[in-house]
């Protein structure tokens, strides 16, 4: 959660009286909340959009991806273009673009406006998030006012996710699957007004690295555009091999831009130590078991159990308590213990839980089964989190701690983006195997009252899911042994540094 450019920042001569410093904190946390929301609060209403807009079952995921993946592929640019331009100044920008597009995707028409608009809610999120962190060094004065503020803004990672399980399924239930979008005007506009008391801060210098954005962000896009692509067309369709070949020149573009630039987003120099290498590269798999996992559960319990949205919302909350708990115990555990010995073992128990996962069926018991597999996952995924997030910023030179904090968030993000990707082709495929367009026959069984199309479908999709979750067991035991061998380090720095668990921020970017 450390921003190094932050640390540079002047604080104004004149310390802020306790009133606006209360007030700065507010707009921050509710900027931050209102972020975090919108990672778990769409979930909850796939089914409602699915249904209402008819999206295929290839589209879906992309609801969530486009978000998720463009916010977390500009999380180093935006943070770099606060560091020039001003970050009070680009907080605004995002705030109004992120609010533009959030009414955007309450009014989509069809699935191509309202992915765009999920898309454009991305880029508006990494334009404000790292500056919305950043603020806090040139608002909070140093000492226990700004730990304080960290605390509260780290708090919101975890708050976040319990509100948007429940508040989605709550819009969604009660109003409308539109409604999970419309909320963020109010609260949007609310922290725009509010930004009057944060301070500007200073400005740094140097130019901005817009072809590394461009080229590391494409590079993304067309990967996982590929893997899901490669789920409805196979992995030898000629645009899918074309997806993964766009994805590696641009990668390799963008590594050569890096290697060359004097202020690169991504200083490679970072990846050189095998612990901090190591725990970014598993730091990807916990973002996808999260995304993963939480996705295809949402769907299991409203197209498979006949969850309402409410009652999904609710069904999931297992799932947010496992990732708090778990980090607050890991807090503690990684301050005596070395890095691997707490984050191995919570990659196996949630790989486990994962397992279980994969057991479910059309009669399983929402108690008795998913209950307890969902809270393992959820429990060993935020076990891991807190200690790998440590190393990955571990004997960091002080102008590139900012920018180790930010690619923790990144890495997470991106990883959550591919595991998406991953679960939704191999849940769609072998959905497929048992019965073609079994979404779409759901629904058509649902609204016709027939209750064996309603079966064969609900079978179909439960088949498919769980072979997704056996994808993701296999991916978290894989993980374990990743940390197992690369992660050595006996230390780490300060917990304080990085508690907020998994979730949502940013750093600054350098």
């Amino acid at each position: 959660m450390s921003a190094a450019s932050c640390a540079r920042s002047q604080i104004s001569a004149a310390p802020p009286d306790g009133r606006r410093l209360g007030l700065s904190l507010l707009v921050i946390a509710t900027a931050q909340l209102m972020l975090v929301l919108d990672d778990s609060i769409a979930n909850i209403a796939l089914p409602s959009i699915q249904a209402d807009l008819d999206v295929s079952a290839a589209d879906l995921p992309w609801v969530i991806n486009a978000y998720v993946l463009v916010f977390g592929a500009l999380l180093l640019f935006g943070g770099r273009v606060g560091d020039l331009f001003g970050r009070r100044r680009v907080l605004r920008i995002g705030l109004v673009v992120f609010v533009a597009a959030s009414l955007l995707g309450g009014l989509a028409p069809n699935t191509g406006l309202l992915i765009a608009a999920r898309a454009l809610q991305g880029l508006g999120a990494a334009l404000a998030a790292p500056n919305a962190l950043a603020l806090i060094a040139t608002t909070f004065p140093t000492g226990k006012p700004r730990n304080s503020a960290m605390a509260v803004y780290g708090a919101m990672s975890a708050v976040g996710i319990v509100a948007g399980v429940l508040l989605g399924g709550a819009l969604t239930g009660l109003l409308d699957w539109r409604w999970v979008f419309f909320i963020n005007v109010p609260i949007g506009l609310a922290v725009l007004a509010g930004t009057g008391a944060l301070a500007e801060g200073g400005r740094g210098r140097g130019r901005l690295d817009t072809p590394g954005a461009l080229t590391g962000t494409g590079a993304m896009v067309a990967l996982v555009y590929g893997i899901t692509r490669a789920g409805e067309h196979g992995w030898t369709d000629a645009l899918t091999l074309a997806a993964f070949a766009v994805a590696a020149v641009l990668l390799a573009v963008f590594l050569v831009l890096q290697s060359r630039a004097d202020l690169p987003l991504l200083p490679l120099g970072l990846f050189a130590d095998r612990n901090r290498a190591g725990s970014y590269a598993t730091i990807l798999f916990i973002g996808a078991g999260l995304m993963g996992s939480f996705y295809l559960l949402a769907l299991f319990l409203q197209q498979v159990l006949q969850f309402g949205a409410l009652k999904t919302g609710l069904a999931l909350l297992p799932f947010a308590v496992g990732i708090i708990l778990a980090s607050g115990i890991s807090s503690t555990l990684v301050a005596r213990l070395a890095p691997r010995v707490v984050a191995a073992p919570g990659l196996v128990l949630a790989a486990g839980g994962m397992f279980w996962l994969s057991t479910l069926t059309v009669d399983s018991s929402y108690a008795w089964h998913v209950v307890p597999a969902l809270f393992f996952t959820s429990f060993g995924l935020g076990l891991a989190f807190v200690p790998l997030t440590l190393t990955a910023v571990h004997r960091v030179a002080e102008d590139r701690a900012g920018v180790a904090s930010a690619l923790v968030n990144m890495a997470q993000q991106i990883g959550a983006a591919l595991g998406l990707a991953v679960f939704t082709t191999v849940s769609t495929a072998a959905a497929a195997e048992r019965l073609p367009d079994a979404a779409q026959v759901l629904q058509e069984g649902v609204a016709g009252a027939d209750t064996g199309a309603v079966a064969r479908a609900s079978e179909a999709l439960a088949q498919g899911y769980t072979s997704g979750f056996l994808t993701g067991a296999g991916l978290l035991l894989t993980a374990a042994g990743l940390v197992a061998v690369t992660v050595t380090t006996r230390g780490t720095q300060r917990a304080a540094d990085t508690r907020q668990g998994p979730g949502r921020g940013g750093g600054s970017g350098q």
